[in-house]
């Protein structure tokens, strides 16, 4: 499986951005497909998921309100939705995905996409 992910850029608080994510190769009925950010200097951090078998979706705690995703599974792709952006959002953000469950540890995941910037100015 390979995941392309797309949407990246620049953008001033409070603005939104769209990134999406497609998956290519075998793609299971029980894919998991998520979004995870890694800043400068700090650690992988979970962003959110949605589970194709169940539709399931989890957005971090601290994200809610302001993130979505959302997935199309005859098109194998999911998409995050980001809204009021602030500059503490400013990383990189990675797609992955694998054939588990719903999780929001990164060690899990065994499919990553190759990462796309995401800055935010104030």
């Amino acid at each position: 499986v390979q995941l392309q992910a797309s949407g990246g850029g620049l953008v001033q608080a409070g603005g939104s951005l769209r990134l999406s994510c497609a998956a290519s190769g075998r793609v299971s009925n029980n894919f998991v497909m998520g979004w995870f950010r890694q800043a400068p200097g700090k650690e992988r951090e979970f962003v959110a998921a949605s589970s194709r078998r169940d539709a399931t979706t989890f957005v971090e705690d601290s994200l809610q309100g302001r993130f979505t995703i959302s997935r199309d599974n005859a098109k194998n792709t999911v998409a995050l939705q980001m809204n009021r952006l602030e500059p503490e959002d400013t990383a990189i953000y990675y797609c992955a995905a694998h054939d588990a469950v719903l999780s929001r540890d990164p060690n899990t995941y065994n499919y990553w996409g190759q990462g796309t910037q995401v800055t935010v100015s104030s």
